[in-house]
């Protein structure tokens, strides 16, 4: 399966699994036996969808195929089973807020996974308190899959925890630092009932920066004294509110969740978040301090809370740096990488849509012909392999929570936006002693409750002021 990129919509691949074809690679489920552990008494491990968008499906295709052949992914080649991940799934409840979305994904779930897709009409659960729902459709072993956007992560999670049952969740986790300490919360109990956790920051599964990260730490490049990091491409303007419509559900339709702080934390966390987990990754530490510039070009008719442009420089204890860039403007230069560079060399952590094009340079200069040293083609891409892991665990009953290491990347991250849109510097210690909250009761919304944020009379969203913004 080759990989198309488009510049229209977060293109991770996940949601290109979910939207071309959810994933050939499930026809090729292993049949390896395994013991029965911690993975129900017929030992099925059970699924319950909750977010039936691109991510959702994509994320149930990478759960079929655990342990099995995988075919066509983006490295081109192939790997058999052994992992010790393999064994029978079904996904046997969903819940969305969106009956067609809902029905969408299960027509096209069950095309591609036939009858490992066993989701009868009173399993199929809208609105919501759907979760909840879903979720008391599994049994302890099971798994939850939580692909909303990340203002209902916390209380998903928490819910999940409560009724013993393992968990992937994708990014983002919060939107705000009061989130980030409730899903940290949620880990730790997790962790006391032995449950399994993983979190989508899929790069840190790639087995080619793996490698790299193991240079790094046997001292290839020297000392890391500043890692660069890109996205840039052409933009997710919105249009204004339409009046008469219910704001909240209008907030929250396709697409429109990143074009709000409360719902998604914004399109540059949702965008730069496995960026800037690469950049701690690289450091093997949380930044002490971040301060950014960031704002929209002049003549911008955006109408959502997003700027177009955010530039930051997180810096860590040693005095090393992290620079990390996001632009979202048509017809402008567009780059998606992460490069690294030590007192020694310099290296490519991940290019372009995440790629693996991870490699060590001769000195300094980036550049195809300077190459000194590559690691060997990745067999199994990470989005894969975090299923792998994660499943592998809950059948060897091997300890897995992911937890705390994603709620902390993402609170970096929200420590970036802030000091974009605060225009302040925004220290680690003022991160972690946060309990802002953009939408304090986003448990209790129903459909009937009003949005977070409201539209101005010409449909316009509020964008942050520095100098005004309170986000910290």
């Amino acid at each position: 399966m080759s990989m198309n990129r488009s510049r229209n919509a977060d293109v991770s691949r996940r949601e290109f699994l979910g939207n071309a074809g959810t994933c050939a690679a499930a026809s090729a489920l292993a049949a390896a036996a395994v013991p029965h552990v911690h993975a129900g008494e017929d030992n099925t491990i059970r699924l319950a969808l909750i977010g039936c968008g691109g991510r959702g499906n994509g994320a149930v295709a990478n759960a079929m195929s655990a342990g099995g052949l995988v075919l066509g992914d983006d490295s081109g080649t192939t790997r058999a089973a052994g992992s010790g991940a393999g064994g029978p799934i079904k996904l046997v409840a969903m819940a969305d807020l969106l009956p067609e979305r809902l029905e969408i994904s299960h027509r096209s779930l069950t095309q591609t996974l036939g009858d490992r897709v066993d989701v009868p009409p009173e399993r199929r659960f809208l609105g919501f308190d759907g979760y909840r729902h879903a979720i008391d459709c599994l049994r302890p072993g099971d798994v939850a899959i939580l692909t909303t956007h990340c203002a209902f992560r916390a209380p998903h999670l928490e819910y999940a925890v409560q009724k013993g049952v393992n968990v992937f969740m994708e990014k983002d986790f919060a939107a705000d630092p009061g989130g980030v300490k409730r899903m940290i919360r949620a880990g730790e109990a997790a962790e006391k009932k032995n449950l399994k956790i993983g979190a989508g920051l899929m790069c840190r599964h790639s087995s080619a920066r793996q490698a790299l990260i193991r240079k790094i730490r046997e001292g290839a490049m020297g000392d890391v004294q500043f890692v660069r990091a890109y996205r840039m491409d052409s933009g997710y303007q919105m249009g204004p509110f339409p009046k008469g419509e219910n704001e909240l559900l209008w907030q929250l339709r396709p697409g429109r969740p990143y074009q709000f702080l409360w719902s998604s934390g914004g399109v540059f966390i949702e965008l730069m978040i496995h960026q800037i987990d690469e950049c701690f990754w690289i450091k093997d530490a949380w930044p002490v301090s971040a301060h950014g510039v960031g704002g929209r070009f002049a003549g911008s008719k955006d109408c959502s809370q997003n700027l177009d442009s955010y530039s930051i420089e997180y810096t860590f204890a040693d005095g090393a740096k992290a620079f990390v860039t996001g632009r979202y403007m048509p017809q402008c230069h567009n780059d998606f990488a992460t490069y690294i560079h030590g007192t020694k060399v310099a290296a490519k952590f991940s290019g372009d849509v995440h790629r693996p094009t991870t490699w060590l340079y001769k000195d300094q200069r980036i550049g195809d012909d300077n190459i000194a040293w590559t690691p060997e083609r990745e067999a199994v891409n990470p989005w894969q392999a975090e299923w792998d892991v994660l499943l592998s665990a809950i059948r060897n009953d091997r300890p897995h929570n992911e937890t705390r290491r994603a709620a902390l990347s993402n609170l970096g991250a929200i420590m970036g936006r802030a000091a974009v849109h605060t225009g302040k510097i925004i220290t680690w210690e003022e991160a972690m002693a946060s309990d802002f909250q953009f939408c304090a009761n986003v448990d209790a919304l129903t459909a009937s409750s009003p949005a977070p944020v409201q539209a101005d009379a010409d449909g316009r969203y509020p964008a942050p002021i520095p100098g005004m913004t309170v986000e910290i």
